[in-house]
């Protein structure tokens, strides 16, 4: 696990892409992929990084073009997500 942080903590660095970006990108794999505790932490993260619900539910938008009607449905549980972390004042 400490292995798999510091890649995770390293693959989010920025660099030739932001933060930012690249936790929308992490976001959108993770909806495309089903993967409810992915959605979960990139969704606080790519808040975190500075990304506003109008980037994300566009991120949304490819991931749901990649991943078709399962995706459509697992995009519904970041935009929960979203409420729900913006609510706490995250």
């Amino acid at each position: 696990m400490q292995a798999f942080m510091a890649l995770h903590k390293a693959g989010h660095e920025d660099g030739a892409l932001s933060s930012k970006v690249k936790e929308l990108i992490a976001l959108s794999v993770a909806v495309a992929s089903r993967c409810d505790g992915c959605i979960c932490f990139h969704t606080h993260d790519a808040l975190q990084a500075g990304a506003t619900s109008e980037e994300i539910h566009e991120a949304l938008g490819v991931a749901v073009l990649m991943g078709g009607g399962p995706a459509l449905m697992y995009a519904t549980h970041v935009v929960e997500a979203i409420e729900q972390f913006e609510a706490q004042g995250h």
